[in-house]
């Protein structure tokens, strides 16, 4: 009796589905979703070669520095690196020297105030110390932002799909409004105070274009800083924050499959060995 109660059970909320199914199905058909200005102008990320890509990428140590240079004197105005430390920094190529001397640039708040002036007393940060944060606390960054808080980038590339692609096209992507989407859409204007960026999710962001002359970083190592290489720098160097493993990783990865390959000859062959004279003595 239990099992065709449970029969029944099961054949109603099977019928259930089929029908919501059918219903959900005649609702798209005769009542399709309302086409948005997000939908139709959103951009996937473009595409672009870094010299990581690949299970045989490696990090390029010199657009790694200048990617750093790029986030030093033009991002770090506004983003912070929570999760990197300036010894993290050697990785790039760094000696401890220029580690310590790199990290002399920013300035850790302590919890004193200094009594001369009533501010918050600093000092020189180590090795060891993080990236600080370039305002005390989210409302002082979203007071110096047109009210948005500009996100930790520390593992930006991880948070977004295709990351580095994602930077990449987000610091080339600032442009006008195309007269289609206000044709189409004329509701949508960018408001006033926010940048049209159609790899952003809603299109408009507050960041303005941060890369937006050539020159603006002077590379030492005397490379051309284009508005295109400054993004691809800074992107790669973005990638190396969310991932400093990446390469250890990859090679990993290849010993990995190069163990599986030779343990699954030597398994097929001891297969062989093992079962050869059943096999004759079958036949």
């Amino acid at each position: 009796m239990v099992r065709y109660g449970a029969i029944a059970v099961g054949l109603f909320f099977s019928g259930w589905l089929f029908i919501s199914f059918l219903v959900g199905g005649y609702s798209y058909v005769t009542e399709p979703p309302a086409a948005t200005v997000e939908h139709e102008f959103h951009l996937a990320p473009k595409h672009v070669a870094f010299s990581f890509d690949g299970p045989f990428g490696k990090y390029d140590k010199a657009q790694l520095q200048r990617g750093f240079q790029v986030f030093k004197e033009v991002c770090s105005a506004c983003h912070s690196l929570k999760f990197v430390a300036f010894r993290d920094l050697e990785a790039l190529g760094y000696n401890e020297a220029e580690v310590k001397a790199i990290a002399k640039q920013w300035a850790i708040k302590t919890p004193s105030v200094d009594p001369a002036t009533g501010e918050a007393s600093t000092r020189d940060p180590v090795p060891a110390d993080h990236f600080p944060k370039p305002f005390a606390n989210n409302v002082a960054a979203a007071a110096a932002n047109n009210n948005a808080i500009p996100p930790d980038l520390s593992l930006m590339t991880k948070a977004r799909h295709h990351g580095s692609a994602y930077v990449y096209s987000l610091l080339t992507g600032f442009q006008d409004q195309p007269a289609e989407l206000l044709k189409h859409f004329p509701d949508a204007k960018t408001p006033e105070g926010l940048h049209y960026n159609p790899y952003f999710a809603n299109l408009n962001l507050a960041m303005a274009p941060p890369l937006s002359a050539e020159g603006q970083v002077t590379y030492g190592d005397g490379t051309k800083a284009s508005v295109d290489q400054m993004a691809q720098d800074v992107s790669a160097f973005l990638t190396w924050t969310a991932e400093p493993k990446l390469e250890n990783r990859h090679r990993a990865g290849l010993a990995t499959i190069i163990f599986l390959l030779i343990a699954t000859g030597l398994a097929y062959m001891s297969y062989q060995n093992i079962w050869a004279d059943k096999k004759k003595a079958a036949v």
